[in-house]
């Protein structure tokens, strides 16, 4: 069976979802962290496809235009095709639309890696 290379994901935008909630003077609007958060993770979601047992990934960078406000209520969905595989990196490209159309766009990186692996790294922080 062949991997998938798009998946789509799909949020109604609620009041703690808001640029308003966050300390923004926006209104009741999808927050921009909020975007992120949505393509970042319809990306781990299509990663998880690619990976061998007992891994997982890591965001580790991520670029995106905010185009169009989106209120709550609204259905907003990201849909993120994956670009290539560079040993443990995976870019995704990603964009964004709620039910008027595109509000957003964006590339992301995630890392594959190991769940000991990272926290091992985290303890070395304490």
């Amino acid at each position: 069976m062949d991997k998938p290379t798009e998946y789509t994901l799909t949020w109604t935008v609620t009041d703690d979802m808001t640029a308003k909630r966050i300390g923004s003077a926006g209104s009741k609007i999808l927050s921009t962290p909020n975007m992120v958060a949505l393509m970042e993770a319809a990306s781990l979601e299509l990663a998880k496809a690619y990976l061998d047992e007992g891994m997982t990934t890591v965001g580790a960078e991520i670029h995106c235009r905010h185009l169009a406000p989106t209120p709550v209520g609204m259905k907003v969905s990201a849909t993120t095709r994956l670009r290539s595989i560079e040993r443990r990196k995976m870019w995704f490209d990603i964009e964004v639309n709620d039910e008027k159309g595109k509000c957003g766009e964006g590339s992301h990186l995630r890392i594959m890696v190991t769940p000991k692996g990272i926290s091992d790294k985290a303890e070395q922080k304490e």
